[in-house]
């Protein structure tokens, strides 16, 4: 019974292919699909678009196959931190959705990414809260103490 079932599943899957002459003595048949560049790099931002922007920004004359690639690499690196610190800053915040005060807190919080955009200013972003300890009250607990041992030491008459 297994021989017959191995049978029948080798007789549907052996298809007849016919070359047709195409265009220009071209050999026609079955074309291949397309793959990106972005999927052959197993990268989400687009390799064929930075290496067309690092072509027409004529910054050498010569451009290597793989200095897009590398490019988008680091990228979206740099995109999917910033997302990620910008996304746990937002939970703490109690949101669901990302705004640019999420983005600001998140790079000036990170001491690398708040070196690289040390320059960069964030619309709608804010500031850091941040408040000099010299403005803050005294504290309660320490004020007592000083008292108590202003009363100890000995009195200078």
């Amino acid at each position: 019974m297994d021989e017959t079932a191995t049978v029948t599943a080798e007789t549907t899957i052996t298809t007849t292919t016919t070359t047709v002459k195409g265009a220009a003595g071209r050999r026609g048949g079955q074309k291949k699909k397309a793959v990106s560049k972005s999927t052959k790099a197993g990268l989400q931002f687009p390799v064929g678009r930075i290496a067309r922007y690092m072509k027409n920004g004529r910054y050498s004359q010569r451009l290597g196959t793989g200095a897009p690639i590398y490019l988008a690499a680091v990228l979206e690196y740099l995109a999917a931190e910033v997302l990620e610190l910008a996304g746990n800053a937002a939970r703490d915040n109690k949101k669901n959705r990302i705004n640019p005060r999420h983005v600001l807190l998140a790079v000036r919080n990170d001491d690398e990414l708040g070196k690289l955009l040390q320059g960069v200013t964030i619309a709608s972003g804010g500031v850091l809260p941040n408040i000099n300890p010299v403005l803050l009250p005294k504290k309660s607990g320490g004020a007592a103490a000083d008292k108590s041992a202003a009363t100890k030491s000995p009195s200078r008459n």
